[in-house]
């Protein structure tokens, strides 16, 4: 139950006195439908309207506050002209015109000759003082009411920053005294501002540094949403470490005979990697790890030598991919690590026919298939397992936490490894992926040599053809990627079959299309031909962006390199990263490029450490949009921002480390104040969704 204190942090915005249906709608579309939203609604700017010098003093294009008695009223002559009210301050003459005409609302606003407070930006015209549409207008008497120091909030259509100057007025007016929840050192560094003071002091900004991230008042906000975020996490990864489990220890023959088939020797960050599953494994815990790799790092054959010591007693294993492409290769790949041990592998996907599928379903229910690779189609309620131990699933940022929960929950306490291979920045692997142990393969496999990546402008693409005219005879593949010109597959679609025509002229029947628009079976049928080298040279979308493995193709083309992020950009060369011949990637820019672009590109050119980029794409987009694609599962925080806040969010874990051992149940005077902040930010509602797994 939520603290009675808090209650009226938590009443609809519609208790504010004023505020009907259409306005609770408008303001729930912006922020949020209660008290609590508002006051973490903050203002980005702030409009000083101190300057109220006489107008014989005045200054051209700055904001003016003042008493003035009305003169005259000039009603137009014509629609085009505006409506215009004279008055003066004594000193000076000052006209105030208004384009959109309300007679009688400025007949009423502006009587002749009473004395009126305004305020609005002044502009000298033909010798005149003038203010178009004052921002303000009130009574002589009331000039106080004039906020001298206006926060600018983000709005929506139909809402003004007059309403959320009173929301959030009335907002502030409800917050109770908390107690407080830092240690006296944290608060040493907030320079003892507290929690009620900082929000106090971003609704009411002296000046525009207040409200800047690095503000000690945002600071201090920030800490605290970061402070609730790591200790609910830290409560639920306990949890999820007493959730009981079932322990595989395996007899090791599988796993022998297929480690010594292997045509490489393992890595010993793969090794490593293993023996932290393994461990896992063996505990009579739940097991839920994450396994972070770079492209090409070897996560399959550790995902598979893990799943070997559950088939070695008997339960069955299922490994879920984001695509059939990928679902595809999994499947081919371990089914070729996996000859001659007797294992049964088995690939479901939503393009079997339905014999297939049964034929999958019964030999799954009787426990004859071992390991079942698949997509989506793995949810479906007609799979069902003799007896499932163990899901892989590869991609994990493609799936929600919702679908990862209702696979493993097809089996009998299920231990879950998660997979990615895109670098997760450490600030994301804290928050979205705090409820999970964390593996890393952090060296590639021996022998694989560095990809040269080069940055040209776009318009030499005619001597790049001529270049790769040259290797395609040689007998190397190519990618050539076209870019996303704007948020819709159309345009996307377009440049890439442009340009897939354009190379049919130089390559003729060797180039191969293909995009998102295609049904699978299509897009199948391509990659098979450039997998087997019917076709050299491959025209795409981004579709290619996760997991396609062809060992040939050693070159990458990525046109328009400066619409791309940074980690789309490092996933696309990590196509060309499959095999140990040594990769090429051309990076083509067009004019005009911005700064941050450049900066992506020289990144690119510098580096191919995956898990550097994730950091620097962190520290170029800020931290709301996160590796490219808004990913399902990710904490998006209201006020912490990655950019600004990661020194805080690795303090907030250190001080939670402190709190779960002196005081675990939250017993103490900090304790019961810690426990009004989880349920402040609402983290009572996290450890629902972060309980799944």
């Amino acid at each position: 139950m939520r603290p009675s204190i808090l209650y009226p942090l938590f009443a609809p915005i519609s208790t504010i006195k004023g505020i009907g249906d259409k306005y609770a709608k408008l303001i729930h579309k912006l922020c949020g439908e209660k008290i609590m939203d508002i006051l973490f609604h903050l203002p980005f700017n702030v409009i000083d309207r101190t300057f109220s010098s006489p107008l014989n003093q005045a200054i051209d294009n700055k904001i003016w506050t003042g008493i003035v008695t009305i003169t005259e009223h000039l009603p137009p002559q014509t629609k085009k002209h505006p409506y215009r009210v004279y008055c003066t301050d004594g000193t000076s003459n000052l006209v105030l015109t208004f384009f959109k005409v309300y007679k009688d609302s400025i007949q009423k606003n502006y009587p002749v000759g009473s004395k009126r407070a305004i305020s609005g930006k002044l502009e000298y015209f033909n010798g005149m003082w003038q203010m178009s549409h004052p921002d303000f207008v009130v009574s002589q008497e009331r000039l106080k009411e004039i906020a001298r120091l206006e926060p600018v909030y983000p709005l929506t259509a139909g809402l003004t920053n007059k309403m959320m100057l009173k929301l959030s007025k009335d907002a502030l007016s409800r917050v109770p005294k908390l107690s407080e929840w830092q240690t006296s050192s944290s608060m040493k560094d907030f320079e003892y501002i507290s929690f009620n003071d900082a929000l106090s002091k971003v609704h009411n900004p002296k000046n525009v540094n207040d409200l800047s991230p690095l503000s000690i008042a945002r600071r201090r906000l920030a800490y605290d949403e970061l402070l609730s975020n790591q200790l609910a996490l830290a409560f639920i990864r306990k949890k999820v470490k007493q959730i009981k489990g079932r322990s595989f220890i395996g007899n090791n023959e599988l796993y022998q005979k297929v480690l010594s088939s292997l045509p490489f020797s393992l890595t010993s960050s793969q090794q490593e990697v293993l023996d932290e599953i393994s461990k896992d494994q063996e505990a009579p815990y739940k097991m839920l790890r994450l396994l972070q790799g770079d492209v090409g790092a070897g996560k399959t054959v550790v995902a598979l030598l893990s799943m070997l010591k559950v088939v070695e007693e008997g339960a069955q294993t299922a490994l879920m991919a984001p695509t059939e492409i990928l679902a595809k290769q999994h499947f081919e790949s371990i089914k070729e690590l996996c000859a001659g041990t007797g294992i049964e592998i088995a690939l479901l996907t939503g393009k079997l026919r339905p014999s297939q599928k049964k034929e999958i379903y019964k030999n799954l229910a009787s426990g004859k298939i071992n390991i079942l690779i698949g997509t989506h189609a793995l949810f479906t309620n007609d799979v069902i397992f003799k007896d499932l131990g163990y899901v892989v699933i590869d991609e994990q940022h493609r799936f929600g936490v919702n679908q990862r929960l209702s696979l493993s929950q097809k089996g009998n306490l299920c231990d879950v490894l998660v997979m990615t291979a895109t670098p997760i920045p450490r600030s994301l692997l804290l928050t979205a992926y705090g409820d999970m142990d964390y593996s890393k393969i952090s060296e590639l496999p021996k022998g694989r040599k560095p990809t040269k990546t080069v940055v040209m402008n776009v318009n030499k693409i005619p001597e790049i053809i001529t270049s790769l005219k040259k290797k395609i005879e040689e007998g190397c593949r190519a990618y050539w990627v076209c870019p996303l010109v704007e948020e819709s597959e159309k345009s996307d679609l377009s440049a890439a079959t442009q340009r897939f025509e354009m190379l049919q002229e130089y390559f003729g029947d060797k180039v191969a299309l293909v995009h998102g628009k295609m049904k699978e079976a299509e897009k199948d049928k391509v990659m098979e031909q450039f997998k087997s080298g019917e076709k050299t040279l491959l025209v795409a979308t981004t579709v290619i962006e996760v997991g396609v493995n062809v060992k040939e193709a050693t070159i990458m083309i990525i046109e328009h390199a400066e619409r791309f992020g940074l980690a789309q950009l490092h996933q696309l060369r990590g196509r060309i990263k499959r095999g140990f011949l040594e990769g090429s990637c051309l990076l083509l820019y067009s004019y005009p490029i911005s700064n941050i672009s450049k900066e992506r590109l020289n990144i690119m050119k510098q580096t191919e450490d995956g898990f550097f980029i994730a950091e620097k794409d962190l520290e170029l987009r800020g931290g709301g949009e996160v590796l490219g694609t808004r990913q399902s599962g990710f904490t998006e925080f209201t006020i912490a921002d990655m950019k600004y806040h990661q020194d805080l969010l690795i303090h907030a874990r250190d001080d939670v480390k402190d709190i779960l051992k002196q005081d675990p149940k939250l017993e103490t005077p900090r304790g019961e104040a810690l426990k009004i902040l989880l349920y402040l930010f609402e983290q009572n509602e996290a450890v629902k969704t972060y309980l799944a797994g």
